[in-house]
Formats: C-alpha cells, structure tokens, sequence
C-alpha cells in the first residue's frame, strides 16, 4: 500500500487500546506497538514525516501494511505487545540483544591446582563449576577468593617454577600470595587453600567466617599460634572484602540502576544490580542514540526485564521513563509484588546513579577508541564552555605577518584531543595587502567554510563540520567571523584564545565576554597546547613565505625577469640553489630563451 492508503486504513481504526503490527512487502512483521487509542496513535506514523526521527522515517519506509488487534485496557496491550516482540523480535523494536553468555569457575587439576573465571568449557581436563549467568560477579568473586586465600596469578607452572626464581615478586610482599615459587609454602598446604577457595566461592564469606573463627580460637586453645596467626589474617581479609563491597549499604538495598550515555550516533546503557547492599552485577548494551530518550528508557526497560527473571522491588533511572505507571503495573506482574521506578535528586541515591552514568560513558568512549587524557579534557573543555558535546573534531587559526607584509594563516586540527597533522591546512592572504588581523581572519574562515558548502557531501577534509573553532586572539576575531558564518549559516561554536603579556594562554574570550579555564585544569592545558601549535604552524609558514619572497626579490634583480616570473621560477625549481645549477635548457622550460639566457649569464658567468 502506499502512505496515503494506509492513512486511510490508519483513519478507519476505532478509538480503542490495541496492539498494531507494522507489516513489509513480504508480510514479515518489522514493528510492533501499543496505544492509549488505535486510530490516533497509527495514523501519526502515516501523516507529516517531518515530526518523525530517522529511524520512523525509515521504518515507514518499509511498511506495505499493518494489522491490529483490539484490547480491553492499555497494560493489556502492552502484556500483549510484549509476547508479539518477543514472538516475533521485530527489526525496530529490538534496541537490546541479549548477548550475554555463560561463565564458569575453572579448576586445573595438572600440577598444583589454580581458579579462573572462564566463559566456555574446554576439553583439558579441568573442574568446571556452573554455568553462571553474572560474569560481573563470578569474575569479582574468584579475584577475591585469590586475593584472601594468597593464591598465586602469574603464569608460572608448579611444580615445575617452584625455586627458579631466588626471591618472590611484590605479591608475597603484600601478602596477596603465598609465593609457591620462592618455596615459601608446601603442596599440601597449597592444596587446602585452594578447597578453602572453592568452599568460599560456593558457601560465602559469612559462613566462611564462622568456621574460621572457630578454627582459630580452637588452634589458640592448643597454642598453635602461627596456624591462628594464619586463620586471623583470612578472617581480616575476608571482613576487608565484605566491607569493601558494602560502600552501598544505606538506602541500596535490592535494586536497578539504569543511566545512558550518548556520543554522536551511538548510545550505551549501563545497569547496576544491588542486592543486599552489594553491587552484584554490571551490565553494558550499545545501541544507537535514541530519538526520544523518554520512550527509549521505557523501551528499554521493558525489553530488559523481558530477558530477565528477576525483578527488583525498585528501579533507579536517570530521568523521565514514558507511560511510567503503566510500565510500572507490568513490571510488578512479572515480580508478583509492587515495582517502583524513580529518578533519585540528592543523596546517596543520586551518587549511585552519578556513577552508572560514568560507567556507561567510560564504556562507549571504549567502544568508540577513545580513551586517555585527551578524552577528559575534552569533556572538561565542553562542561566550561557550555557546548552541547565534547568537542571531538577542533580547528584552530592564527594569523601571521611581519609588518603587514606576507600575511599567512595556519589552521590546526586537533581531534579527540590530539594533533591531526594530516588535517592542517595553509592560506595566503589574498584578499587586500597591509595589516589587518580581523580582515584576515575573517577572509580564512571565509575560504574555509565556502569549501565546506562546497564539498559537505564528502564529510571529508574541508567538507567536514568542526564542533568547535579557537581562534588565537580575543574578542576582536571573535566578532570579526560570526558575521561570516552566519551569512554562509554555519553554526559552530567559536571562541578566542587570549594571550598575557608572555605570550602565553591567559582566557577563553566569547561573544559574552572572557572567561578563565584556571579552575579546569586539563582543559587550560589543552587549550594552551592547541594555541601554542597553531602559533608555530602559522610562523613557520610566514617565515617561509619571507624567504620565497626574499629569494624571488633576488631574481627580480635580473633584466627581464619580473615578479611572475620569479615566482613561476621558484615554484618550479623550489630554491634558488636548483636554479643557480640549471642549465639553460632547463631554464627554458619555464622562461623564454632570452631571458633563461640572462639567468644563466647572471649565476654562472659574473
């Protein structure tokens, strides 16, 4: 059908809570919703396409047809809507896949046995405990069990390294081995740590405590003091442990946490599982930024917990959730008890979701390879300047001249908060001679963003946006280029970078004034970098149009050779050693024979 076929049916629904099922040209379901009432809700997605985001543009696209069926309230269409999802798994409703598999806790039994956590069983003789459906808690659980049981975690062999090396590494030291290879403990020894371990993992650590304790007042009571001595460092270890994962033990209880982070076109959510006061799992999903963020995290949720078995009494989300009451009636259905959603404002609570928010963003800058310091003084940077996003792609200008003589421009790319040398770009001032700084600044961003309009197609080289313009200078070059952008209707952010009298990054200036970075310190730092390289990129091409300049002045001196053809000339050649070398054949291929004649006579004869 075409769009105006299916408004027509869209228009012939009743006003009643229902489930549609969005139909391609070969009758596979693609999309499957729910609605307060039918009609409304269907015949959005066939009217005026300029309300839609891209991805309802493109599923509309592909729609040749839609059935519906009609429920008696909304929370039993969307009972139904999620058993069709799940039936059918419709291409634009999926924007979590469960891709989380099993893991397991691994045993090698050749030699001295050691404990990993490993994700799939392999055929080499091991002990494989599981599967487990929590890596996040399984792998913490395992580095804990080594930690307080001091088993080794370096790749050494034993019995085969035991004495190959005469002293242990920092782990003995630490007391976070027992050093088998340095011989400071038997293979019997060895062995019961390892079932303490095991025993550890499977009973947890309360239970541990209480037979340890006991063990150790009893090895006293026989005044075998170095085993208590030994018993009351597990024990300590063991209350360490449990106190390091109880920093959440106020208001955390049993709950989820949710908070997304976006960064162009992608998105990650992080989920952070609470039970009994601890963080006992962690959970990261990458999907493409969500057009409405309030239906996402209804999305979202609803497509998590149908994945899920368990669903906690409450729910922690990092802002509005869509139809929220009636998500909440689901959820506490699928619980068998009452489920509440919140979006926590101060407290303990609020630090947790903080947190959830960090994670997700450290997560997607993984994912996107961006890591390191740059990535943090960007996100500094865009925080003190109030721009929307960190500034990923930033160029930056200088003007310079001697005098008002040879006037160049540098323009310097830094991206992701490092130099793309492969992006900087050179111009000559063409537009008038003499000085004027703001007239040559102006005339640069002219030329720069002219070619962007020019060859925006390619997203490439000058044909891409930056996300924020520094020009090395004040509020001057600041006013003097917003007019130039605005009349090309560029929209990108611009500010100045104001020196001391050291010549050195004093402010940021904008169109409201100047503002210090002094109190951000990797951004002031980032800042200073960019404007001390576009300063030396920008004089070292003045420089070297002076000595072209200087060198064709040289040439001038010659009879019949004037200034386009010096030029011509140290275009060709490149310096004037080559020219002074070249013979008058060569000469000609660039000036008339008479006068390559004189050049000739001119180097090689007086």
């Amino acid at each position: 059908m075409s769009i105006s076929e299916l408004r027509k049916k869209a228009m012939r629904l009743p006003l009643s809570p229902g489930v549609y099922l969005m139909k391609d040209s070969r009758g596979g379901v693609i999309y499957v919703g729910k609605a307060k009432a039918l009609k409304n809700r269907v015949s959005q997605y066939f009217g005026s396409q300029q309300n839609h985001g891209e991805k309802t543009r493109k599923m509309v696209e592909n729609v040749s047809d839609f059935d519906y069926i009609i429920t008696d309230s909304e929370f039993e269409a969307l009972v139904l809507e999620c058993s069709l999802i799940k039936q059918h798994m419709p291409k634009y409703n999926i924007l979590l896949k469960d891709d989380k598999g099993y893991c397991f806790i691994k045993v090698t039994r050749d030699g001295w046995p050691g404990l990993s956590c490993v994700y799939q069983k392999s055929d080499d003789g091991a002990l494989y405990i599981g599967p487990y459906t929590s890596t996040y808690a399984v792998s913490t659980s395992v580095s804990d069990a080594i930690k307080i049981y001091r088993l080794p975690r370096c790749a050494k062999v034993f019995p085969r390294d035991i004495k190959r090396d005469s002293r242990p590494c920092l782990n003995f030291f630490i007391k976070q081995c027992a050093a088998p290879c340095a011989g400071k403990i038997g293979e019997a020894e060895y062995r019961e740590s390892v079932d303490e371990a095991l025993a550890y993992l499977k009973g947890g650590g309360a239970a541990m405590l209480s037979d340890l304790k006991k063990r150790m007042e009893e090895a006293a009571e026989k005044l075998e003091f170095e085993k208590a001595a030994k018993l009351r460092d597990r024990i300590r270890a063991i209350e360490k442990i449990n106190q390091k994962q109880k920093v959440y033990s106020g208001s955390v209880t049993e709950q989820d946490v949710f908070a997304l982070a976006s960064e162009n076109d992608k998105a990650c959510l992080n989920i952070l599982r609470f039970t009994e006061g601890r963080l006992t799992e962690s959970e990261f999903f990458i999907i493409d930024t969500p057009e409405d963020l309030r239906s996402a995290r209804h999305e979202l949720i609803r497509g998590y917990y149908a994945m899920r078995d368990h669903v906690p009494p409450k729910i922690s989300v990092d802002g509005e959730v869509e139809d929220e009451a009636l998500l909440c009636e689901w959820l506490s259905s699928l619980a068998g008890r009452r489920v509440t959603i919140t979006q926590p404002k101060r407290g303990e609570q609020l630090g947790i979701l903080e947190l959830c928010g960090k994670n997700a963003s450290e997560r997607l800058l993984q994912e996107l390879g961006k890591v390191g310091k740059g990535v943090a003084a960007l996100r500094e940077l865009a925080e003190a300047l109030g721009l929307k996003g960190m500034p990923e792609y930033i160029e930056s200008y200088d003007i310079s001249h001697t005098a008002g003589a040879d006037n160049a421009a540098g323009m310097v790319v830094f991206k992701n908060g490092a130099p793309l040398k492969s992006a900087y770009k050179r111009f000559s001032i063409k537009g008038f001679t003499g000085q004027d700084d703001y007239a040559s600044m102006a005339e640069v961003i002219r030329r720069r963003f002219t070619r962007y309009l020019d060859e925006k197609e390619s997203g490439e080289g000058f044909g891409r946006l930056p996300d924020l313009i520094l020009l090395d200078g004040g509020i001057g070059q600041v006013h003097a280029v917003l007019p130039v952008l605005c009349e090309l209707g560029v929209d990108v952010p611009v500010f100045g970078m104001v020196k001391d009298g050291r010549h050195r990054t004093r402010a940021i200036a904008s169109d409201g004034g100047e503002l210090s970075l002094t109190a951000a310190r990797q951004a002031f730092t980032l800042v200073s970098a960019i404007q001390e390289e576009v300063h030396r990129f920008s004089v070292s091409y003045h420089h070297k149009k002076r000595k072209k300049a200087g060198l064709s002045m040289t040439l001038t001196e010659i009879e019949g050779i004037g200034e386009a053809r010096a030029k011509a000339l140290m275009k060709h050649f490149k310096t004037l050693a080559a020219i002074k070398a070249a013979g008058v054949e060569e000469l000609e291929a660039v000036v008339p024979k008479s006068a390559a004649d004189k050049i000739y006579t001119h180097f090689n004869v007086n």
